[in-house]
């Protein structure tokens, strides 16, 4: 399992994911899931993936390849003329690799699913945001839909529900998404650190701010701990129930 998420701001965008893939509790490992392209000053282009490993890793080895291959092989995402068309680039590759891998009828929604989230920017249209889905279909972030999950989604969208606001810094973006992140890793082991991140600022064309927050992190321990006090207080503010009043 994994966890990732990307988020649309008024100022651009940010992706976060978690670095764990299990099979099994005694077979753990760390594997990057977020991926990244640019041709500054023209475009950026960000990436993650959630499901099978040898699905991702294969459909992120197409796209590099096909980026840095002969004539031949264009376009390519570093050439397409649209993020909609790169969406559908990551879609129709995502849909070959499945179809590649399966045997026996074996299909999108099996063994060999993934998911992606793929958003950036390119010279003369806005910054978008994609959700990929096993099939090869896509759908976009919109201003009701301002975020997209994959992988354990369900523990850390409470917290993104509740305080995302488009007009936030990417600051506050990041102590959001880690908050989200706390919560999940604290409800399933088979989500953890080290959690990467990047940004993306709108009408740069470059790559952001990025890095990785490893498990000795002093701050996401204090982001970790300060979230279970301020939760601890919130609830014994909250007003006491009674049965006599039933």
């Amino acid at each position: 399992m994994t966890y990732c998420v990307g988020l649309t701001l008024n100022r651009g965008l940010v992706f976060m994911s978690d670095t764990r893939t299990n099979a099994g509790v005694d077979n753990v490992s760390v594997f990057k899931k977020m991926y990244t392209w640019q041709d500054r000053g023209e475009r950026a282009i960000m990436l993650m993936t959630a499901g099978n490993l040898a699905t991702t890793q294969a459909v992120v080895s197409l796209l590099d390849e096909r980026s840095k291959a002969p004539g031949e092989r264009h376009p390519t995402i570093l050439e397409a003329p649209s993020m909609f068309q790169v969406a559908r680039m990551v879609g129709e590759t995502l849909r070959e690799v499945v179809q590649g891998h399966a045997v026996d009828g074996q299909n999108a929604d099996a063994a060999f699913g993934a998911t992606i989230i793929v958003g950036g920017q390119i010279k003369g249209s806005e910054p978008r945001l994609f959700l990929v889905y096993p099939e090869g279909n896509f759908v976009e972030a919109s201003a009701d839909t301002p975020f997209f999950q994959i992988g354990e989604t369900k523990y850390g969208k409470p917290i993104l529900v509740r305080a995302y606001d488009p007009d936030m810094s990417f600051e506050d973006a990041i102590k959001l998404l880690l908050v989200s992140f706390d919560s999940t890793i604290k409800a399933n082991l088979s989500v953890g650190l080290p959690i990467d991140y990047q940004i993306y600022v709108r009408d740069s064309f470059a790559l952001g701010a990025w890095g990785r927050i490893e498990h000795a992190d002093p701050y996401f321990s204090s982001i970790s701990e300060g979230w279970s006090q301020a939760l601890r207080s919130a609830f014994h503010s909250l007003p006491d129930f009674s049965f006599d009043n039933r």
